[in-house]
């Protein structure tokens, strides 16, 4: 028998002989948590750095709301953005959400975009993480996030939606 022939009827011979091949662990599957848009000002630069071009983008509120949770962009956080040359920006965004019902939490969000040429925004995937106070909304403390970040909804108010889901 040919090696090529008795490597064929021995993976043969163990598939059989274990069953049906293993199947694929399942993907993981996304759940919508909440949306948010969040108010921007207009876009500081900074300048040319080793990096690149480095601006920022301040947040000046908004809201958002899910199926567990709503309330308010709290003023004052922003979005670090480094340019390259290739026209790409990584952001760094770091802000603090308030529910109805007063508790605070800080959203620290990383990503990066690529606008298609001639697009003022291109939509994006970014990975929040969130640091919450135990209690009713320690959930957002655990598990893995990904938001999709696109372009505000009125014109007349510079805005990002960026839509939270987590992984299970």
């Amino acid at each position: 028998m040919s090696f090529l022939k008795l490597v064929a009827v021995s993976a043969l011979s163990l598939t059989t002989a274990a069953g049906a091949v293993e199947p694929s662990p399942p993907a993981p599957q996304l759940e919508f948590m909440f949306e948010a848009e969040v108010l921007l000002a207009p876009r500081v630069e900074v300048g040319q750095t080793a990096f690149g071009q480095r601006g920022y983008i301040p947040i000046i509120g908004g809201q958002f709301s899910g199926p567990a949770i709503k309330g308010k962009v709290v003023p004052g956080g922003w979005d670090w953005q480094l340019q390259s040359a290739a026209g790409c920006s990584n952001l760094h965004a770091d802000y603090f959400l308030q529910t109805e019902d007063g508790v605070m939490f800080n959203v620290v969000n990383h990503g990066q975009f690529c606008p298609e040429k001639g697009q003022p925004f291109t939509p994006a995937f970014t990975s929040p993480r969130f640091e919450a106070p135990m209690g009713r909304y320690g959930w957002l403390n655990h598990g893995a996030w990904i938001s999709r970040l696109e372009g505000g909804k009125d014109p007349a108010h510079p805005s990002v939606v960026i839509r939270f889901y987590r992984a299970h």
